[in-house]
């Protein structure tokens, strides 16, 4: 069974400062937390392939090709300072 000092306990490990009226509604709900948690534990499992998502998914973009813009020169033209065949922008540190 969690108790109060469980909570203070982890909650300690996580540097957060709780009062004692959050430590006390906090043990209720991990308490119906680690309780649901050993329900689920006693579900039979052995049959059950692991998945990432509930439903099956698949990827639906487009394959990724290699593509010549017709138009590279005009966006080049447009930017507010061209270096060569590269856009300058201001140096971030």
């Amino acid at each position: 069974m969690l108790d109060r000092e469980d909570v203070k306990k982890v909650a300690h490990l996580a540097r957060l400062e709780l009062t004692d009226a959050e430590t006390d509604a906090f043990t209720g709900q991990l308490a119906q937390i680690l309780d649901y948690v050993e329900q689920l534990n006693e579900l039979d499992t052995d049959n059950v392939a692991p998945t990432a998502h509930a439903i099956d998914m698949r990827n639906v973009t487009r394959p990724d090709t290699l593509e010549t813009y017709e138009h590279r020169e005009d966006v080049l033209n447009s930017a507010p300072v061209r270096e060569g065949d590269f856009f300058r922008v201001p140096k971030i540190m």
